[in-house]
């Protein structure tokens, strides 16, 4: 039987990933074996992101070394991945979906959040929901995988920084000091692990069609939709979360302005046999309140 090559970050959280996909494939039968790769995300850390002009930063190298041979399937974290996925290389499975919310990991106490504070996040989306409820506030640009992140906090006077919750929990990093950030809407896909593997392999899709989770693969599929109309393959603050309920579906979209000043947002639920096309129209809705000359402005910004 062909032994399955998991290509993966190397970062602890990405290792946790794949290990996880690895234990899943073996527990049906099939064999497979790790095999870590560095990306470019991981290697220039003095840039914000969308400074560095890619979108899938991190899942570049490994898209690279599917489509040379070098591995078979990549596991992602499926916010991190771009809504186009590159010419030969197909969704294969979405995994079941860990908690989607943000977490404040902060120093000391909270009284800072009355006044004034300086938070940190690399992504612009974080940021513009920071701000847009914390004015005063300060937000400075951290980068790295969840360890290194941690440790910034840890040897700079910040008051606290943005982290995802799942990723915290799935490497046991998750501090005590640290508060659910219920009001703001998470990146599309947060909290869900994609499995990607090439367009002509029946052998890995088969496979890794059977880890599939069903409700996880709507939600995110209307999330990343309503982020390919809104986005355009541009990085904006952009959230979105998508939730079944029984027999319905509520999505909740929202697009912020750079500094977090102006939000325009979208919520709904519908009955889940009409989810088709969700997303796109949840993105058209905002697009046509304004939303177009925002991402317009925040295209000449970044």
């Amino acid at each position: 039987m062909k032994i399955i090559r998991i290509g993966t970050r190397d970062s602890e959280l990405a290792l946790w990933q794949a290990n996880t996909v690895k234990n899943k494939l073996e527990a049906l039968g099939y064999k497979s074996e790790l095999v870590p790769v560095k990306s470019t995300g991981d290697l220039v850390l003095d840039k914000p992101l969308y400074e560095l002009g890619i979108t899938g930063i991190f899942t570049k190298t490994l898209d690279v070394a599917m489509l040379k041979g070098e591995v078979d399937i990549a596991v992602h974290s499926m916010k991190d991945v771009p809504t186009a996925l590159p010419k030969g290389i197909v969704q294969a499975a979405v995994l079941e979906r860990a908690a989607t919310e943000d977490i404040l990991v902060f120093k000391g106490n909270t009284s800072f959040l009355e006044g004034e504070g300086t938070i940190a996040t690399g992504s612009l989306r974080r940021k513009a929901q920071w701000l847009n409820r914390y004015p005063d506030h300060k937000v400075v640009d951290l980068r790295g995988n969840v360890n290194t992140r941690m440790q910034k906090l840890e040897d700079n006077n910040w008051n606290g920084a943005v982290f995802a919750k799942a990723g915290l929990e799935r490497i046991n990093l998750k501090p005590e000091n640290n508060i659910a950030l219920d009001w703001m809407v998470p990146a599309p896909a947060q909290g869900a692990m994609l499995v990607v593997a090439m367009e002509n392999d029946d052998f890995c899709r088969e496979a890794l069609a059977k880890l599939n989770d069903e409700a996880t693969e709507i939600c995110t599929r209307i999330e990343r939709e309503f982020l390919r109309v809104l986005e355009g393959g541009c990085t904006a603050p952009i959230g979105a979360l998508a939730e079944i309920e029984g027999d319905e579906i509520s999505f909740k979209g929202v697009l912020f302005s750079l500094d977090g000043k102006r939000k325009i947002e979208v919520e709904e639920t519908l009955a889940l046999k009409d989810a088709e096309s969700f997303g796109k129209r949840s993105a058209l809705e905002v697009l046509n309140n304004g939303g177009k000359e925002l991402m317009e402005e925040i295209k000449s910004k970044i």
